[in-house]
């Protein structure tokens, strides 16, 4: 089984998805190789600004089958349960449905061939209309239970059908598949009458504005969440410390600004216009030197250093499940690993160009106590925005000329970047585990990410690519 799952999520980014179990001890390390025509550095780009745009992480519990056969061979009875326990379970599956027909119908919208596509199309329908209706039969009888499903059944049933309606707005034309087009939106405004008609679940206010059914369906996934994602609690490291290197880049600016205040009032006699324009003149540059100052002392004291910290608790109970230590920051080319160099020495020679290398890691440590009944594993989900990397980069309009019997034609060409990324796990007292990747992109998305070999000498980790 993979441990590291790696997909392109919309035009522009990345995300890795790994999951631990109960006493794992596991470093994630990622070193982006960024060529030195996109004009990114720590100059150009802040990490600590990155950090909270450009990376969205999502930890939560996990269960195999986060596809709907899956879902559905692992659903078990709720009725026979507490009313913790049976909220506890009811989010569960509600969580793992909606993630699981999100990522069918996210991989059946990327088959362009009308073969290809409407018979999955057709399946999926299926199983969505056999699932909601197995999850309808469990409906408690009970009143203080019914509160909790009724969210939980709402924002299924509108989730599925737009699923599928997002599904159908890209769907390859085609008059040989009318019968299965018209099974699908028949259960879409099966369920639109379910909810609107039968259940009553919104009102009419909501129902017509757009913006109103969009935040309360938001709102209702949040619920169904609870107990299932983990929350954060992020805090950043080395406040106290910043503020020491402040102040002792302060007092060796002003050492330096009293002694040359020293020097120039026993050079002027008395107090002259020269004095006060050299006094000027020393107090301008102090202006300009103190930041430059502060911020060479503290790159140089925070290199190596985690920047966050950040405690993962069960929602329910508020146990704690987890702790992370989060690092990200440009580095020298003599800080990278021996076998990451080694590994970025492998490239063809005319992809060697010059690079700077943004290192990103985390650290995590999971509890030893035994996770909530129905848990054997959580799972990381990161997810990397190249926007920020793109932002300098050449749109390119250039065209390439072809003749043929006399005539001339030409092809317009788009400008391509290539970026290298090195990934490396390590589980407690194991060994090192690495995988390589080419990320190929212009300005507006991301062309493909494909897996490059690695020296016989270097230990690969299992992944999988979606």
């Amino acid at each position: 089984m993979a441990k590291v799952k790696v997909k392109q999520e919309e035009a522009l980014s990345v995300k890795f998805s790994h999951q631990m179990g109960t006493g794992v001890q596991r470093t994630f390390d990622l070193y982006f190789f960024l060529p030195n025509e996109m004009s990114i550095g720590s100059n150009t780009l802040n990490e600590e600004e990155y950090y909270h745009s450009g990376i969205v992480g999502r930890r939560s519990y996990y269960s195999k089958g986060l596809h709907l056969p899956l879902v559905q061979s692992r659903f078990a009875s709720l009725n026979k349960r507490t009313l913790e326990e049976f909220r506890l379970y009811l989010n569960l599956f509600a969580y793992q449905f909606a993630v699981a027909i999100e990522t069918d119908a996210k991989e059946l919208r990327q088959k362009s061939e009308a073969s290809e596509f409407y018979p999955v199309l057709n399946d999926l329908c299926e199983l969505v209309a056999q699932l909601l209706k197995k999850f309808r039969r469990n409906e408690p009888s009970e009143e203080k239970w019914k509160s909790y499903f009724e969210h939980a059944d709402n924002y299924l049933s509108w989730f599925c059908e737009q699923q599928l309606l997002k599904t159908l707005a890209s769907r390859p034309r085609s008059a040989e598949y009318n019968d299965i087009t018209e099974k699908v939106i028949l259960l879409c405004r099966s369920e639109n009458q379910y909810r609107e008609v039968e259940k009553r679940y919104n009102s009419t206010q909501t129902k017509q504005d757009a913006n109103r059914i969009s935040n309360k369906m938001l709102l209702l996934r949040r619920l169904i969440q609870q107990g299932v994602v983990l929350k954060e609690e992020l805090k950043p490291l080395g406040i106290g410390l910043k503020k020491f290197v402040t102040g002792l880049a302060t007092g060796l600016v002003m050492l330096v600004v009293s002694a040359l205040i020293f020097k120039a009032q026993g050079f002027f006699n008395g107090l002259t216009m020269t004095l006060l324009l050299t006094l000027a003149v020393i107090y301008g540059f102090r202006e300009i030197f103190k930041e430059d100052i502060r911020n060479a002392m503290w790159r140089l004291i925070q290199r190596g250093r985690p920047r966050w910290s950040r405690i993962l608790r069960d929602t329910t109970t508020q146990a704690i499940v987890a702790k992370q230590l989060v690092w990200l920051e440009f580095i020298r080319s003599q800080d990278i690993p021996k076998h990451v160099a080694e590994i970025m020495k492998q490239r063809h020679s005319q992809n060697k160009v010059d690079t700077t290398t943004l290192h990103y890691r985390i650290a995590t440590k999971v509890t030893n106590k035994p996770f909530e009944a129905g848990y054997s594993q959580i799972q990381e989900q990161v997810n990397f925005s190249l926007i920020p990397f793109a932002r300098y980069l050449e749109r390119g309009n250039a065209k390439i000329y072809h003749e043929s019997e006399g005539k001339v034609s030409h092809a317009s060409v788009e400008r391509r970047y290539q970026l290298n990324l090195v990934a490396v796990l390590k589980d407690g007292k194991e060994a090192p585990e690495y995988a390589r990747f080419k990320v190929t992109m212009n300005r507006s998305s991301i062309i493909e990410i494909t897996e490059s070999k690695l020296p016989d000498n270097i230990n690969p980790f299992s992944i999988e690519q979606e």
